[in-house]
């Protein structure tokens, strides 16, 4: 399995699925795969990815975020967290699926977006819930399953981020940094546990439900692959 936080620059070589092949995705692949090869294609990623914490904090100074304004930016980090995750991960199935190689040079900067999404949403709660005390931190973890969760997620993460770099990638060694980004399937199963736990003080499901599902068939697909992988290498 590929990892998904980062792009290795082995993993820039061109896909050739068979959903692929079919004339009407080649028509696709003509006109879709210039526009993400473009040099403005990146800038405008940024852009995208900046747009929801620029409405969040022009939101809270506005006092656009209802009653409780601290709560509504803590947990509008947090769902923008899981929505960047989610999609980093799905960028390999969708390159994989549409052949799509150019799709591979946006799955950096989303993995590292998710990252300081985290980061921010983490210190939100630590300021605006905690105000920034180590002790009552450290206590609210121990005594709170789903910010421990949220909190080993993050930490899951900060290896991830730290080596998202080329120059990690030769000190560390390709297989080495491989094998470490793979644990983002598990920042993406703890963090729909953080998620989950978090939404059953009131007893609302529904949206973990949606997480839940958007991740089985994420995790589902690489796990269809690699088997297929294996049954082609012994039969």
């Amino acid at each position: 399995m590929k990892h998904d936080l980062t792009t290795a620059p082995q993993d820039q070589r061109r896909a050739a699925p068979s959903s692929a092949a079919a004339p009407g995705g080649r028509t696709v692949r003509r006109i879709v795969q210039p526009a993400l090869m473009h040099r403005a294609a990146k800038p405008l990623l940024f852009l995208a990815c900046l747009a929801p914490l620029a409405w969040l904090v022009y939101a809270a100074a506005a006092n656009r975020l209802g009653a409780n304004p601290a709560e509504a930016l803590i947990r509008g980090l947090g769902d923008w967290t899981l929505r960047g995750l989610w999609l980093t991960l799905a960028i390999t199935p969708l390159r994989e699926q549409t052949g799509l190689a150019a799709l591979a040079r946006f799955r950096r900067m989303l993995g590292v977006f998710t990252f300081c999404y985290a980061s921010v949403h983490l210190l939100a709660y630590g300021w605006l819930d905690m105000g920034l005390d180590p002790a009552e931190i450290a206590a609210d973890i121990a005594k709170r399953p789903f910010i421990l969760m949220g909190f080993t997620a993050w930490a899951l993460m900060l290896p991830l981020a730290a080596t998202s770099f080329n120059k990690a990638i030769k000190a560390v060694g390709a297989k080495r940094w491989q094998a470490l980004h793979k644990a983002v399937y598990a920042v993406a199963v703890v963090a729909l546990l953080h998620f989950i736990w978090m939404r059953a003080g009131k007893n609302n499901f529904a949206e973990p439900a949606v997480y839940g599902v958007i991740l089985a068939a994420l995790l589902g697909w690489r796990l269809f692959k690699r088997l297929g992988r294996k049954q082609t290498r012994l039969g």
